[in-house]
């Protein structure tokens, strides 16, 4: 097996025919187009105490992680309803680096690298010296004080706020589309008052009416102007603060017109345009996600619930997001739209078939899924009266039916699965049946702990990474980037323990493919005969060592498997035994959690066992001080020994019995080549090698080489099987370049017209403007692949099948950072097709080709 886990980020609790070949340009092709200007933007009941858990928002990040296939998660109770609902609010994840933003504030550190920026730095100021200061200030330096502004009381104090929401408002009356001018620094300051003063109240004193009203002023004259229009990057920065500044005064109510107009004037070209993005979300993410717990927005939306109907039309209409960077706006859409069904019987009259609506138009099982369960969810939470009309009564109950109708009952066990087959629910159990005995040798237990519930375990398994993603959080309340988890709280007589994972999609060496199953399924017996309580009282401790140590040493040991891995780490001697005994899931990357704790949990199974029985004693009866006290008396007594068993460890000792499969691999452009130096530990040789390459396609050569169609990073795996049949797989990612193309020049007369595999190079623009080409297609194309490459800046490129293509008008594009971006256009119809290469910052140098 080969596991290659890395330590998640945990949530709080817990995707015609034809023209002729005589069809006549069209006559706009004969005259230079005009560069574009800018686009204006034409089962739960709440509490109150949950109804206003939400507090204004903190600084504004890059978006969340992408989440990669392999990470786990901590064990963890299941999320509570009400704080899962409000987890769903997420940001979205970056399409490309912000070459723009990069710049500008490279550009601002630079004018400012003397300028301290320290809490003492702003206490200092105030009045018009404090204005100065932070249009001085680097936006890093104001969101500094997200992190540290309560240190000292006087920052934020009524009295400072108010001239700067003067000052902001005296800017903002000319706004220019940038923060040329700072107003970025003045709005995040206003913004991080409020964040502070939400959190600790004792240090700002209160804010009244004054300042909202200052506050108000500001927006009012922002929102007045024309240039926060501006569909550009400059201007997405500082929109996103400053309708976010809406939600953290609290005045939502007053601005509804302006939410709907961002709302309506979205389009596909946003997504090219980072900020712009993070604008859009940034007023589903707070001010209509919050606003529904401020009685004067929910008051202003039954006056006027056009904006009700706008998110409706935003999530039904930009579903095609739903398979991007930036599927998070149309969920944020369906998550606002359910919760303001439940804010009034006014506001649910119009909401009401909205919700409906959305969530007929989002069928389970297919790539709309995501936006109906999290409507649905939320429904479920704030409009729960209606769960008969919206069809979602018992949604965990209904999504289960659906999503995974394969069920089998082994023992007490419950696998509910999306795909397996009977026989390879038959494999999954046996596997289960056996790890138990296998789990009672290791640990030796006594039986179950005294009043730990939990007594039954359900398996949820889905299909893949996109539906474990999109389902299993609504089933079980579990948290979703990460590659599996263990739900479960064994105080409780009512929970029921879950263990939630999904198939890889290739042989891995787990049960039917089945992710992590001995791994979860460890954390279940371990919190069942090992660990009395609930996880927060086992992890009171630094025991983390044993409890991921624990799950790993078993999925390995169990299915007889190397832990490659951890192997690796042992002959880099990185960490001393009583080192890894103070692991906590803070202080411990993935690597020292899972390879580190499996082999300290190995070593002290085979060279302590004694010590571990002693600190299981002590948690089996909840004494998890005493439990630490064993092995943390240890001291350094036993490092040197640690550290020549690793030696040992490294140099083969921890190969398991059979066959391990190893393997190097290099890259040359586009072509991988693979190095078997596999091993047979014991009796045996290894006769076959199977290798899978990421894109659909194998080898069963020894040492083969293989050549990507296109560039990216890919899975490569090797099974090595034995002469008796054991196998192994082990996995590593590589990444690759495309192949270079050489193309001849295009021969066409027009310098902006290309041809069939053919280049233009030396094309070139300055920011905002865009380099027009045009190509013909004649009739039989399958396939028309545009690339671009060289030069220097930052160019997108988009493709359009019947006018110019631009930022706002194409069918397909490329927005990656830099100059090599790629397109690809199946079954083209024949006539001319409109090329583009938009300036996101000046390029010259660059290459055009066209393949068909």
């Amino acid at each position: 097996m080969q596991l290659r886990i890395r330590l998640s980020t945990l949530a709080a609790g817990v995707i015609a025919c034809c023209a002729t070949a005589t069809a006549v340009l069209p006559a706009q092709a004969f005259a230079a187009p005009a560069a574009d200007g800018p686009i204006r933007i034409a089962t739960v009941t709440p509490t109150a105490a949950t109804a206003g858990a939400s507090k204004p928002a903190g600084p504004s990040g890059p978006g969340r992680a992408t989440a990669r296939s392999e990470d786990l998660a901590a064990p963890a109770v299941p999320i509570s309803p009400a704080l899962l609902s409000e987890t769903l609010m997420g940001e979205p994840a970056p399409a490309r680096p912000d070459s723009l933003a990069a710049q500008s504030r490279s550009a601002a550190l630079a004018g400012a690298a003397e300028q301290s920026c320290t809490p003492a730095d702003f206490a200092a100021r105030s009045g018009a010296d404090l204005v100065a200061f932070l249009k001085s200030s680097t936006t890093d330096c104001v969101s500094s004080l997200f992190g540290n502004g309560s240190a000292d009381p006087g920052i934020f104090k009524q009295a400072r706020m108010l001239p700067v929401a003067t000052a902001f408002k005296d800017l903002a009356a000319g706004y220019t589309g940038d923060n040329s001018t700072g107003i970025l620094q003045l709005v995040l300051f206003l913004r991080v008052g409020y964040y502070i003063q939400s959190y600790y109240p004792d240090a700002t004193g209160p804010y009244d009416a004054t300042l909202t009203s200052g506050v108000k002023a500001g927006l009012d004259a922002f929102f007045a102007g024309a240039r926060w229009h501006d569909v550009t990057e400059n201007n997405g920065e500082v929109l996103r603060e400053v309708l976010t500044l809406t939600d953290s005064a609290n005045i939502q109510g007053a601005y509804l017109s302006v939410y709907q107009r961002v709302l309506d004037d979205f389009d596909n070209s946003y997504n090219a345009l980072p900020k712009m993005v993070g604008a859009v979300n940034s007023v589903l993410r707070f001010p209509l996600w919050r606003g529904n717990t401020n009685p004067a927005f929910v008051s202003a939306l039954g006056a006027d619930p056009r904006l009700v109907t706008s998110l409706a039309n935003f999530a039904v209409n930009h579903k095609d997001l739903l398979s991007g960077p930036n599927a998070v706006l149309d969920t944020n859409a369906g998550n606002d739209l359910a919760r303001m069904a439940g804010t009034s019987a006014t506001v649910e009259a119009v909401a009401k078939p909205l919700v409906k609506r959305v969530l007929d138009a989002a069928p389970l099982l297919t790539a709309d899924a995501p936006l109906y369960v999290h409507t649905a969810f939320q429904a479920t939470v704030y409009d729960n009266g209606q769960c008969s009309y919206y069809g979602i009564c018992d949604l965990p109950a209904k999504l289960t039916a659906v999503v995974l109708p394969h069920q089998l009952v082994c023992d007490n066990r419950t696998i509910q699965t999306q795909a397996l087959s009977a026989a390879e629910l038959a494999t999954v159990c046996a596997s289960l049946r056996n790890e138990d005995a296998f789990f009672h040798n290791v640990v030796k237990d006594n039986g179950p702990i005294p009043n730990q519930y939990d007594k039954t375990v359900t398996l949820g398994v889905f299909a893949n990474k996109t539906d474990y993603t999109t389902y299993s959080w609504a089933i079980f309340g579990n948290s979703t980037d990460n590659g599996g988890q263990t739900v479960m709280d064994p105080t409780d007589p009512n929970n029921r323990a879950a263990n939630v994972m999904y198939q890889k999609a290739w042989n891995n060496g787990d049960p039917a493919r089945v992710w992590n199953l001995n791994h979860e399924y460890t954390h279940y017996l371990d919190g069942i005969y090992d660990m009395k309580g609930s996880f927060a009282t086992q992890t009171s401790v630094p025991d983390i060592w044993w409890v991921e140590g624990l799950a790993e040493y078993m999925s390995y040991s169990y299915r007889a498997t190397t832990d490659t891995d951890a192997m690796a780490q042992a002959a880099k001697h990185t960490y001393k035994l009583s080192t890894v005994f103070q692991n906590t899931y803070g202080n411990s990357d993935s690597t020292r959690v899972y390879a580190w704790g499996y082999l300290a949990v190995r070593y002290m199974l085979e060279k302590h066992p004694a010590d571990v029985q002693a600190m299981l004693g002590r948690f089996r009866v909840g004494d998890y001080t005493g439990g630490y006290a064993v092995y943390n008396g240890l001291g350094t007594s036993y490092d040197a020994d640690f550290d020549a068993w690793l030696t040992a460890c490294a140099a083969g000792a921890c190969y398991a019995a059979g066959p391990t499969a190893l393997f190097d691999t290099s890259v040359n452009g586009a072509t991988v080549s693979a190095t078997e130096r596999s091993v047979q530990t014991g009796p045996g040789r290894i006769t076959a090698w199977h290798w899978t390459f990421g894109d659909g396609t194998s080898s069963d050569e020894r040492n083969p080489s293989h050549t990507y169609a296109a560039a990216g990073t890919y899975t490569v795996a090797l099974t090595a099987t034995d002469d008796t049949g054991r196998t192994a797989t082990t996995p590593a990612s590589v990444t690759v370049t495309a192949a270079p193309v050489t193309l001849p020049n295009c021969t066409e007369q027009r310098a902006d017209a290309m041809g069939r595999n053919c280049s233009r190079t030396g094309r070139a623009a300055t920011a905002g403007n865009t380099d027009y080409l045009y190509v013909y297609l004649p009739a039989g194309t399958s396939t028309l692949k545009v690339t671009t490459s060289g030069g220097t800046g930052t160019a997108h490129l988009y493709y359009n099948p019947g006018t110019w293509a631009s930022p706002s008008a194409f069918t397909a594009s490329s927005t990656g950072a830099g100059t090599t971006q790629s397109l690809t256009v199946t079954n083209p119809t024949a006539g001319y097709r409109y090329l583009s290469l938009y300036a996101v910052t000046d390029f010259s140098g660059v290459t055009v080709s066209t393949q068909f």
